[in-house]
């Protein structure tokens, strides 16, 4: 299967959004929105670090990851798997062990001095590598994580994340400009079909996020948050 729009849902979205609703870690709070690191203001916020504490859900995400991973790249090319800090490690962690790669974790700010200061982990000049992070908002904060591997000799084309948000404009491209591909398991159209489907929260919460989801820029804009691109 190939990776599928962000305003499609998918099996395996569904099945992860389904997971990460049992868990706790999805957060809907329209009446008291988040600020995102981006700027954005959203009324929805996901945890993917909490999926640490829940073994069977785990699991079943990272063998997900792995499968869609070795269904659309030849992952005999690549040579390793490379964590952005810090909630990337244990996923990058996870999923090199799944599929048999060693790996690597990226600082987001240089230790020392050098090629490599952002760089932990024993990475061969050239090495094709895989990001790994938990998930993406507007792919702002994955070009410092890919300009470090490639400033430190890696190979990278391609990123993976359990999640994506999928609302924000611009995302996409952003990921086409630094020349990667974005594999996920979920966006927040699966999260709002699961949530629906299982009535995990009150009808009129999730119709603000269904408007959040419509127009994610007049909405941030509305509540405080980011207006632009």
């Amino acid at each position: 299967m190939t990776d599928a729009s962000p305003n499609a849902t998918t099996a395996r979205g569904l099945e992860t959004a389904r997971l990460l609703l049992d868990i706790k870690a999805v957060n809907f709070r329209p009446e008291e929105p988040y600020m995102l690191t981006s700027g954005w203001a959203s009324p929805v916020y996901i945890d993917c670090r909490w999926v640490i504490s829940f073994l069977d859900a785990r699991r079943r995400i990272i063998k997900m990851g792995a499968d869609m991973l070795a269904e659309n790249i030849d992952m005999e090319s690549v040579d390793m798997m490379a964590g952005g800090e810090t909630a990337g490690i244990p996923y990058s962690s996870w999923l090199s062990e799944e599929l048999s790669k060693p790996m690597l974790y990226v600082r987001k700010k240089p230790k020392g001095f050098g090629r490599n200061a952002q760089i932990e982990g024993s990475m061969p000049e050239g090495a094709k590598v895989i990001l790994v992070e938990d998930l993406a908002t507007d792919g702002g904060s994955k070009i410092n994580f890919v300009e470090a591997l490639r400033g430190a000799g890696a190979d990278v084309t391609d990123i993976f994340v359990v999640f994506f948000y999928g609302a924000f404009p611009g995302a996409e491209e952003t990921f086409a400009n630094m020349g990667v591909k974005l594999h996920y398991l979920a966006t927040w159209q699966d999260v709002l079909q699961a949530a629906t489907e299982g009535k995990d929260f009150p009808e009129e919460t999730l119709d603000e996020v269904r408007a959040f989801l419509n127009n994610p820029i007049d909405w941030s804009a509305a509540h405080g948050g980011r207006d632009t691109l």
